[in-house]
């Protein structure tokens, strides 16, 4: 997810819900970066529309 080992889950008394509140969107900035990635190499190779693979 983009964060160290540990980062939630070594902290003392937190419940596995509490970890996961914790975390809340903590993944957004990769999914971001992954679908800007995307976009751009399907733009850079002609083939900015094509959503779905044959």
């Amino acid at each position: 997810m983009g964060l160290e080992a540990g980062w939630v889950t070594d902290v003392p008394d937190l419940s596995r819900t509490q970890q996961l509140h914790a975390l809340g969107n903590g993944v957004v900035p990769q999914q971001a970066e992954a679908a800007i990635r995307l976009l751009r190499d399907r733009a850079t190779n002609g083939t900015a529309h094509a959503w779905v693979h044959p």
